[in-house]
């Protein structure tokens, strides 16, 4: 079982996880000013985990990284985002400790968890699964989906990603990078619509 607690941080509202079990923590989405939050609400964190490169999502990796010497995971094709920013927003570069591949699994000091490819907003934008938790990035929110206008989106990525998550037969909750949490099957009803415009 486990324990989640989430706040929308900075300018662009961008939800940070702390995911908790077995007494201890998964940091997802570190953001603009989430660093003193994580600090104030955890005890004994393991990893930070991003969903994607975008600079909302891991502003705060590197002074999280320094603070508590935890591993850094990120999508490998968004891995160049941490140290570029591609967007000039300043962001504080951070460098990625385990690069992951698509759908790769893992278990650290017993939590598993498992990045699920949906590539499309970012080349490797991907939700993370915690066990019956989906924490979907800027993949989808609900009622809707991530930009596909960015540098470095694909319309097509998207589309076959919206495919992909069509397939799942789990009625997940889904916990999104930005606004309020939904399911699987909520969002299973309205994602095929969004193939006609992107």
């Amino acid at each position: 079982m486990i324990n989640i607690k989430q706040k929308p941080c900075g300018l662009y509202m961008t939800n940070c996880y702390i995911v908790e079990k077995d007494e201890k923590e998964l940091i997802i989405d570190p953001g603009i000013e989430a660093d003193s939050w994580v600090k104030e609400n955890v005890e004994n964190p393991i990893g930070i985990l991003n969903t994607h490169g975008h600079f909302d999502h891991v502003w705060s990796n590197a002074e999280l990284k320094k603070y508590f010497d935890i591993p850094i995971y990120t999508p490998k094709y968004d891995v160049f985002m941490l140290s570029s920013d591609p967007f000039d927003q300043g962001t504080p570069p951070s460098k990625a400790d385990i690069e992951v591949n698509e759908d790769e699994e893992f278990n650290q000091d017993g939590i598993g968890f498992k990045f699920l490819f949906f590539p499309g907003h970012t080349p490797g934008c991907s939700a993370i699964l915690v066990e019956d938790a989906f924490f979907s990035g800027d993949f989808i929110f609900k009622n809707s989906i991530g930009r596909v206008d960015f540098p470095f989106s694909s319309s097509q990525s998207m589309k076959e990603s919206i495919e992909k998550f069509m397939k799942i037969e789990d009625n997940y909750d889904v916990y999104p990078g930005h606004g309020e949490k939904t399911t699987v099957y909520e969002e299973q009803k309205t994602l095929p619509n969004w193939l006609n415009y992107i």
